[in-house]
Parts: structure tokens; sequence; C-alpha cells
């Protein structure tokens, strides 16, 4: 199996300005996820940025990176306009990982890459939550799979609903209670990534703010790859920042 790993990187964070630019021991974030991603088996690493200096940056580093518009709503937009620069064959698999994500875990990418098949062609990552408060954080995504392991619904609110576990509160955890949270890593077949940036948008990505809800509108499969463990947590705030430097200097 071979794939390609594009991240997408632009330079307009409100929470942590400037952020794939952020100092980490010495390299721009934005290098060192594509340090991580290198560490998969993915025989291509790319950089897709709206950004000048982001460019320097990483050609600098010796990071393969490719100039988009400015003007994509999402990131998933903005790599499929990569792929469809690089004229990549219909079955060419790409994974889409994260610029803020300098911890990534590159046997992760290999395993949402494998996901790929006939029948699903996306595919994601979740690991089952354990606290209450997770449960009930609109910020984190929940998720919930049928027999084959593919996505029915992606949700901000707890998903599933415990009803008998939660009738009489939602302090704690029901016994034998295992629902799933989503990681932000996609996989991609080449034409179908093509084809997403022509869909409409679904008014359940519109309500619940989660553009994969797009793709089960349409009617298309999303595998999910399951993990023990929550992946390390990327970065979102100066606080994440201070964690992932601490990392490296350990």
């Amino acid at each position: 199996m071979s794939f390609v790993v594009i991240i997408p990187a632009r330079m307009a964070s409100t929470r942590l300005p400037d952020k794939p630019l952020a100092d980490i021991a010495g390299l721009p974030m934005v290098v060192r996820v594509a340090e991580r991603a290198r560490l998969s088996r993915a025989e291509r690493v790319i950089v897709a940025t709206d950004h000048a200096r982001v460019v320097a940056a990483c050609e600098q580093a010796g990071v393969e990176v490719m100039m988009t518009r400015d003007d994509h709503p999402s990131g998933t937009d903005r790599i499929a306009e990569v792929a469809a620069t690089m004229s990549l064959p219909g079955d060419a698999i790409i994974v889409n990982v994260q610029g803020d994500e300098p911890l990534i875990d590159p046997e992760l990418i290999n395993a949402c890459a494998a996901r790929i098949s006939a029948n699903a062609p996306m595919a994601t990552a979740a690991h089952p939550m354990h606290t209450i408060e997770d449960v009930f954080n609109p910020n984190v995504v929940k998720v919930v799979l049928d027999a084959k392991g593919d996505a029915l619904m992606f949700s901000r609110a707890p998903l599933p609903w415990h009803r008998d576990g939660f009738a009489h509160g939602t302090q704690t955890m029901p016994a034998g209670y295992t629902p799933l949270r989503h990681v932000g890593i996609y996989a991609y077949r080449c034409d179908f990534l093509l084809n997403y940036a022509t869909l409409a948008v679904s008014p359940l990505e519109t309500i619940e703010a989660l553009e994969q809800l797009r793709v089960l509108w349409h009617g298309f499969r999303i595998a999910v790859h399951l993990v023990e463990h929550a992946p390390a947590a990327g970065v979102d705030t100066a606080e994440d920042l201070a964690r992932v430097r601490q990392f490296f200097v350990d």
C-alpha cells in the first residue's frame, strides 16, 4: 500500500496567531508535523498552505510544500486543490494530517490509510472515552459505528444516548457504556476527495459544524480505525504549545 500525506497549514488561527510557524525546539510546528509524517510509510509528505512565510519555512527545512488559494473553507478543500494539481490517479490514497499535530503517531497515519477500501473511500479514527466530562463536552466529537466498523453518525452531543443509564442522572458513566471519541485524521481515495469538493453542504454539517457529516449525508461510507488510547493532543492554545515544547525538551 502506498499513500501521500498532505498537511494543510493556514495562518488564520485566532487562538494562536501564526500557529504553523510556532517554534518547537528550534523548528516551526508545521515542519515538526512533517517530520512525524515522514516516519510513516507515506511515499510523499507535502505541506499545503496559503501563506508565503510557511512556504519559506518549509523550503528552508527541506519539506515539500505547495501554495494554494487563500479562500478554501476547510482543510479538506485545500488538500483537494493539491491533489488536483498533482494529477494523482483516482485510486491514490491521501492522508490529511492536521498542521497542528506535531506529536502525531506515524502508525496511526498508516492505519487510517489501510482502512480505505472499495466500499469506504474515506477513513478516520476513534478511541473509547472513559470520563463523563468528555461525553458531555460539545468540543469532543463522538462517533457511533455499524457492525463493519464504519461511521453511522458523528455528533457533538452524547452519542449514543444511554437511555436507562442516564435516566436518573448524568454525573457518572453507566456500567458497560463506552462511547467513542472521534480523532481528527482523515484518509481519502483521490477520486472521492476531488468529488467531495463538489458536494453540496448538508444540513447536518451546518448544525453540528462537522464537515465529515457531508460525506454521510450524501451516502458515502467512512471507515473508522479504533485505537485503545487517546492519541497525543494537538495544539490549539498557548498552553497546548507549552506542553508540546516540554515534550521535545524531555
